[in-house]
């Protein structure tokens, strides 16, 4: 079977790259635990900088609905408070992590963009955050933390799309970046954190950010154990499908 996220050293540099290009890199079990082993591996001293990519044509399009008529509400419960830790686990790891992001980056992939450091996007990357329509909150506050609290609600409570310019004019993508310039990007970053130690880097980010791990994920378990989780999900799902064109 092929591995659901590939790790990769180079030196200073972990990449963990998203490997089931066939489901938009969709967020099953396998995903989110191969992420977490990504997060758990930059406890080596000598890693500075954790690169996150998604293989094929989207980076991440958010929570796979794959055998969503087998699992109760419970096991769906179970999945979103894995990864709520593992985007708690990507904002607090111990070293900064930078995203590369193309194609489509929806959900909880966009809130696996959104709890990074640095956040590149492709000129066309498009973003979106429909976790309301089947009345989660996930990711909220560290969403209103890089793009404002406003824009925030707008694109959740509204669930409004966001086109790359926008997403880089709120904030919530800190660069565009062509995708054949992804290296180069990432090259230029670690070359300017290598200059600061790895511990200081973990203290001025722990100095710059509140930590509200145990908030946030109290309302995501309270919003997630509302009874009909599986069929507000069956019906955003079905939604969908019937806008999609034909």
């Amino acid at each position: 079977m092929t591995e659901a996220v590939r790790l990769h050293r180079d030196g200073a540099l972990l990449t963990a790259t998203l490997c089931r290009p066939d489901r938009g890199n969709a967020l099953d079990d396998s995903l989110v635990d191969g992420l977490l082993a990504a997060v758990d591996a930059t406890a080596d001293p000598a890693i500075r900088l954790l690169v996150l990519r998604g293989e094929g044509r989207n980076f991440c399009t958010g929570f796979d609905l794959a055998g969503l008529e087998t699992q109760s509400d419970g096991d769906l419960l179970a999945r979103f408070v894995r990864i709520e830790l593992l985007l708690q686990a990507l904002h607090h790891a111990p070293v900064p992590c930078i995203a590369l992001a193309q194609g489509r980056v929806f959900g909880a992939g966009a809130d696996i963009f959104a709890a990074c450091r640095w956040r590149l996007a492709t000129p066309t990357t498009s973003f979106a955050f429909p976790g309301a329509r089947f009345g989660l909150v996930l990711g909220t506050r560290r969403l209103a933390m890089v793009a404002g609290a406003q824009t925030a609600l707008d694109l959740t409570q509204l669930g409004r799309p966001l086109n790359a310019p926008a997403a880089l004019a709120c904030g919530l993508a800190t660069g565009l970046v062509a995708e054949a310039d992804f290296d180069a990007a990432v090259t230029a970053v670690h070359a300017e954190l290598a200059s600061t130690p790895r511990a200081t880097v973990t203290a001025l980010r722990d100095a710059a950010l509140p930590d509200q791990r145990a908030q946030d994920l109290a309302a995501l378990v309270r919003s997630a154990a509302v009874p009909g989780l599986g069929a507000r999900i069956a019906a955003y799902a079905a939604q969908r499908a019937k806008a999609k064109p034909s």
